[in-house]
């Protein structure tokens, strides 16, 4: 079993759904996998009890402007979505998350330190995870 440090993740991202995904200049990332549940609770249950629906997939991108990668901002404006692929090492290139995505980016640019960038991606077609 090994253990990773998040120094070396990845995001590789497109910015359209057809074009090739290449490096970002992203510092973080995050995925959301969870999975909807509807109240099926009767009278006389003892307790809740859900019956559940279909997985949702969404996350977050962070990262510092350079003047070299506006990638997040097309892929944001694109009209079919972005390729993503999300690796949370280098040293484990084997295991990623990969799909097409609707991203959004912001900006955020304060007075006492780096101007950074920021997006939030949800799944535009089904996911697949890469794990040996």
């Amino acid at each position: 079993m090994s253990r990773y440090h998040g120094k070396a993740g990845r995001v590789m991202m497109s910015t359209t759904a057809s074009a090739a995904a290449v490096t970002t200049t992203m510092s973080g990332w995050t995925l959301n996998r969870s999975t909807e549940r509807v109240d099926v609770t009767s009278f006389g249950d003892l307790n809740r009890t859900y019956v559940q629906g279909l997985p949702d997939l969404q996350g977050t991108l962070a990262g510092f402007v350079d003047n070299s990668d506006d990638r997040l901002f097309d892929a944001a404006e694109s009209a079919d979505g972005a390729k993503l692929y999300l690796y949370f090492s280098t040293d484990a290139l084997t295991i990623y998350f990969y799909g097409t995505a609707w991203v959004d980016a912001s900006m955020d640019v304060p007075v006492s330190g780096a101007v950074a960038m920021n997006g939030t991606y949800a799944a535009a077609s089904s996911w697949g995870r890469q794990w040996p």
